[in-house]
């Protein structure tokens, strides 16, 4: 099967069969949660890059993006070319602190500073081992790239504009928590969700075995437009931190190709940062 996706082609997604018939011609990333998961086994040629590099305090939010020329360091580094990059990720089989979001977080971020053929492994490590994909502890030898990073700014939406433009009536936004951080208290400042966000928990839209797999596109579709999410909205993508909205950013923008798609980087943690914005508690958005 080719790289499958829609929308501009930037992010796509990859099968363990179509990698094995390709491994000569990509570069691929390993993100595992921990430096020991990656020691302990990868695919041939992974160079490790860990998620945690591209956060830093910002402000009162703790988790913001860090500048375009940090960024560009740590690609250059790397060795991260504009050529197609397969990102992958595990469970973790010395920690065992994989949630599957590690993968969506680091294609989101290659696309946001400027990358633009990235490909997702559909299932990541757990389905590559499954269809009897190599393994090695062999460390490839990286070698320092040129790579320029662009900040992709269209791919965002800061505090300001996120706060003027969420009630309109063509926007949509979504929160990406689980149902019960969604509804209740979780470990923020104030219990709920930000008053409008529909909640679409990530994790539904993925295999309940394997949180890097996708679910057949006909269940996503099923579930996208149960929460009112079709193609003629501005879709608004947050959760907590802005983490697991990278899983459905990527769903809506290249995989289900939806024209207007953005992303609330600040997330639940930065809105209630601010004193006076309310929240709601309940399933209902407001």
């Amino acid at each position: 099967m080719e790289p499958y996706g829609k929308g501009d082609g930037r992010v796509r997604w990859v099968t363990p069969a179509w990698l094995m018939e390709n491994m000569e011609d990509v570069a691929i990333i390993d993100c595992q949660p921990n430096i020991h998961d990656y020691i302990l086994e990868h695919i041939p040629g992974a160079v490790y890059l860990n998620e945690g590099l591209f956060r830093e305090p910002r402000g009162k939010a703790p988790a913001m993006y860090i500048p375009e020329g940090a960024v560009e360091l740590i690609f250059q580094q790397a060795g991260i070319e504009n050529r197609p990059t397969v990102v992958y990720t595990g469970t973790g089989g010395v920690k065992g602190w994989g949630d599957g979001l590690e993968q969506t977080m680091v294609a989101y971020t290659l696309a946001r500073f400027g990358h633009e053929n990235i490909l997702v492994l559909n299932g990541g490590l757990a389905e590559w081992k499954r269809a009897g994909g190599e393994l090695t502890k062999v460390f490839p030898e990286v070698e320092e790239s040129g790579f320029s990073a662009v900040t992709k700014e269209d791919f965002y939406i800061e505090y300001p504009e996120f706060k003027r433009i969420k009630d309109d009536e063509d926007v949509l936004l979504l929160d990406a928590r689980p149902a019960e951080v969604y509804e209740g208290q979780g470990p923020w400042i104030k219990p709920g969700h930000i008053p409008g966000a529909v909640n679409l928990p990530w994790a539904d839209l993925m295999d309940p075995e394997n949180k890097t797999l996708l679910k057949p596109e006909d269940e996503i579709l099923e579930l996208v437009n149960s929460v009112g999410a079709t193609p003629d909205r501005k879709i608004i993508c947050s959760c907590g931190t802005g983490r697991e909205a990278t899983n459905e950013f990527l769903l809506f923008k290249w995989y289900l190709g939806y024209p207007d798609v953005r992303i609330y980087e600040g997330s639940f943690t930065e809105w209630t940062q601010v004193e006076d914005n309310p929240t709601v508690t309940g399933p209902d958005p407001r």
